[in-house]
Formats: structure tokens, C-alpha cells, sequence
């Protein structure tokens, strides 16, 4: 084990699934944040485990060509883009080797069938939606995100990777609450009992250009919020909807379950190639709708339909794979257990005048083996899980519905390689991942999966 709080100099020569460079003395690895491939620096060892150890990196003695001067100032302390440092080609690269790796050390398969990672063009400004923690630190208001690893708040006038009409409100926001002091719900880190504003949540359609603003607040009664509807309504241009969502809970929960129409309308619209999606506070919407059109365009490639297939699409969200999927399948099933996720998805479909679908509420281990009990046969079965990936119980169903083919959408590679792993054990053949760049300049990378039946 090595000393705690030594600097030692060392050799990068690969990087963790979080993206921080490793290197090793003596075979014992050292994760250092910020280093990157073949670069040498000087580690200060901050934390020891029993195989590994954590370094901060105090200084860069030899950079690699990779390295470039990260865009963003509040980058250091912010937890959001641990990637800013790294060019994007290399970027991409690091998100296939995420991708592949666990392909191979957890899922067992061989590397060949992943592709490499689809980018952007113009890696930034990307997300659709974006939520800001507000703090009370050492008496300053404080809005931005998380430092990465705590609970203390960055206070930031802009964000890279959000649109710009959202440093826009969240400044009229900040100097709303200075100018009659609304207090945060937050203090020093903590949750205190006379904060109102626990977190503000910017949505934007990027092709509609509409807007909706959300305030989360510990409480129903806002004092002066017609000077705030006031202020956005004057400076904000394409404004659908200002909404309040209460959350009273003592949770690192961002949303509560009830939400109120301060102004406007309940929802904004975008669309996703040629369909139109309306999308409230609570729907589940991909972040990057750029990106979303190219993993969705994959997923459908991968659903390879002939218009005469029965399509099952688990954790549907507002319904925005299926009506994808619909365009070419005889019926479609989504499931979802949000239920005004499923109310979005039933009005999604009806405005775009798709009647070859139908949206049932709840988990979709639950739901789909009853679909299949009353006769209802798939073909085709989507999936697009959480971050923990999917329930075994789903996994056993699709194993005994015997579908031609699997479209496995995820966001976290380890738990994708776990579940295809699973569903080769079942029965199928993992014949192709393509990786796709959903979040630049982040650790996170966004993966489809095609599987036959063998």
C-alpha cells in the first residue's frame, strides 16, 4: 500500500470507466483524475483502498497530444465534464474502450462486435434540460451543480453544455431571490428548515425553441412569485410555462410527485425526426436531441421491421421509441411505471395520428409476461432501463417470449454487458454495439445492442 498524502511521479497508462488516468507502482493501481494516456505526472496519494489507491493530480511533468485547455472556467471545480481536458477524438476512443471493455471482461462477448462511438459536430451547448442546485455557502448564494463526489454547490453564470437560454434564466432566477431574499433549501451542504427553493429545472424544445421553467420548492406559498413570472416572462423569448413542483421530502430527490401551473401551459413540445413530442416536468425526454435522432435511427435499423412484427417496448418513458418503432410495425406495446409518463405517450401518439400503438402503466416485468399470458406474441422486443439496467424477472420473460430479435438501449455499459451476458444464457446472440456519444465532454456514454435469437 502506498503512503498517504507522498507525491509520486508516475506513468499514465490507461484510464478508468470515470475517465481518470491510471497508472501503477509495482502493479498496485493509482486513479488519478484529470491524467490522461501516456502522460507523466506528479500524484499526491489522498486515499487508500486494499487494491487501489486514489492520487490528486498536483502536476503534469510530460503532457500527451490529447490535452487541451478545457473551454469551461469552472471545470475544476465542477463534477459535471470530467472530460473537458481530453481533444474529442480521444474522447470517443475512450468511450469505445469503455464500451468494449466491459463487453469483454463482464459480458463475457468479444470485442469485435462494438462499433466505434458516433459524436457530434460541435460537441457543446447539447442538453435540453438542465438542473441547478441552489445553496446557501458560507451566506452566498450559491446556483450551479454539484462539485463532483459532494454536495457542495459550484456557483457558475453559465454551463457549457446547457443552452444558452438557460444562463439566461437562471440569472433572473438568482437575482430574484437576492433582491427579496428567498432563501435555498440548502445550507453549507445541508437541508435546513427555512429554505423555500430547493432546485430550478430549465426544459427547452431545440426545435420548437420553446421553454419551460420548473421551481422546485419545499413549500406551496411563494413570496413574490408574480415578480418573478414577471421578470422571465419579460426576458424570455418562445416562455411556454412557468411550474412549480413540490417536494418536501429530506431526499437527495430532485422532483416530487405534485406540480403546479404558476403560468402558461403544463408542457413544451419538440420533436424527434418527424414526430412531435409534448413533454411535462416529470417525462423522461433524452437530453441531446441531436444525438437521440441517431441512437433512435440505430435502435429502429437494429429493430430491422417489415411492417408485419408485434413490437414490446419496455421503460417507454412518453412513448418516444415506440412511435419511432410504430412507423414500420403492425402494433406496438410500451410500458412504463411513471404514469404521467404513459399520459405524455398516449398524447404523443394521438397528435401524430399513430393508432398501431398501446401504452400500459407499470414495471415491465410485470405487465409484459401478462401481455404474454393473454396471447399477445412479440417479435420484437425494445428495451431502454435505468442506469441499473433490467429487472431479472424482465430479462427471464423475454427468455420465454421468444422474440426474433432484441434492441437493448443503455446508458451504463457495465450493466448492459451484465444483462446481454443473461440473454445469451437464454438463448441469444449478441450480434452488434454501437456506441453513441450522447453526453460530450463527459464520462457517460450511451450504447445500442442488436440481438437474434439463436
Amino acid at each position: 500500500m502506498l503512503e498517504r498524502n507522498k507525491e509520486y511521479i508516475v506513468k499514465i497508462d490507461s484510464l478508468g470507466y470515470e475517465g481518470e488516468g491510471v497508472a501503477k507502482i509495482d502493479g498496485y493501481p493509482i486513479f488519478i483524475p484529470g491524467a490522461l494516456i501516456g502522460e507523466t505526472v506528479k500524484t499526491e496519494i489522498i486515499k487508500n483502498k486494499k487494491n487501489y489507491s486514489y492520487g490528486k493530480l498536483i502536476d503534469i511533468v510530460e503532457k500527451c497530444d490529447e490535452r487541451i485547455v478545457p473551454q469551461c472556467r469552472y471545470y475544476e471545480k465542477c463534477g459535471g465534464c470530467t472530460l473537458m481536458h481530453s481533444n474529442y477524438d480521444s474522447q470517443l476512443k475512450f468511450k469505445y474502450n469503455r464500451v468494449k471493455d466491459c463487453i469483454e471482461r463482464i459480458g463475457g462477448l468479444s470485442g469485435d462486435i462494438v462499433k466505434s462511438t458516433i459524436g457530434m459536430k460541435f460537441p457543446y451547448r447539447y442538453r435540453n434540460k438542465g438542473i441547478y442546485s441552489i445553496a446557501l455557502t458560507d451566506n452566498e448564494l450559491s446556483m450551479g451543480f454539484f462539485s463532483e463526489k459532494t454536495h457542495e454547490v459550484v456557483d457558475m453564470d453559465k454551463c457549457l453544455i446547457q443552452d444558452e437560454e438557460t444562463d439566461k434564466i437562471i440569472k433572473i432566477i438568482r437575482n430574484w431571490m437576492k433582491k427579496y431574499s428567498i432563501l435555498p433549501a440548502r445550507k453549507d451542504n445541508l437541508f435546513f428548515s427555512e429554505g423555500l427553493i430547493r432546485n430550478v429545472m430549465v426544459r427547452k424544445g431545440f426545435k420548437t425553441n420553446e421553454i419551460m421553467v420548473i421551481l422546485i420548492t419545499t413549500d406551496k406559498e411563494i413570496p413574490k412569485k408574480e415578480e418573478l413570472i414577471k421578470d422571465i416572462r419579460l426576458e424570455v423569448k418562445n416562455l411556454k410555462g412557468i411550474i412549480q413542483n413540490i417536494n418536501t421530502k429530506n431526499n437527495s430527490l430532485v422532483l416530487g410527485d405534485k406540480c403546479i401551473t404558476l403560468w402558461g401551459q403544463d408542457y413544451i413540445s419538440d420533436y424527434i425526426g418527424k414526430y412531435k413530442f409534448n413533454i411535462s416536468p416529470l417525462s423522461f425526454f433524452q437530453i441531446n436531441p441531436i444525438q437521440t435522432e441517431v441512437l433512435y435511427n440505430k435502435a429502429l435499423e437494429y429493430a430491422d421491421l417489415s411492417g408485419n412484427e408485434i413490437v414490446f417496448d419496455a421503460y417507454c418513458g412518453a412513448g418516444t421509441i415506440t412511435l419511432f418503432l410504430s412507423q414500420n410495425a403492425r402494433k406496438v406495446y410500451g410500458v412504463e411505471i411513471v404514469k404521467q409518463a404513459i399520459d405524455n405517450a398516449v398524447d404523443n401518439a394521438e397528435i401524430n395520428g399513430i393508432d398501431n400503438s398501446k401504452f400500459y402503466v407499470g414495471k415491465s416485468e410485470e405487465v409484459i409476461p401478462e401481455l404474454i399470458k393473454n396471447g399477445i406474441k412479440p417479435d420484437i422486443i425494445v428495451v431502454d432501463p435505468p442506469r441499473k439496467g433490467c429487472d431479472i424477472n424482465l430479462l427471464n420473460a423475454i427468455g420465454e417470449a421468444k422474440p426474433k430479435r432484441v434492441v437493448y438501449v443503455s446508458c451504463d455499459p457495465s450493466t448492459l454487458a451484465r444483462d446481454l451476458k443473461h440473454l445469451e444464457g437464454l438463448g441469444f446472440k449478441t450480434i452488434e454495439v454501437q456506441p453513441v456519444d450522447m453526453f460530450p465532454n463527459t464520462k457517460h456514454v450511451e450504447a445500442v445492442a442488436k440481438l437474434i435469437r439463436k
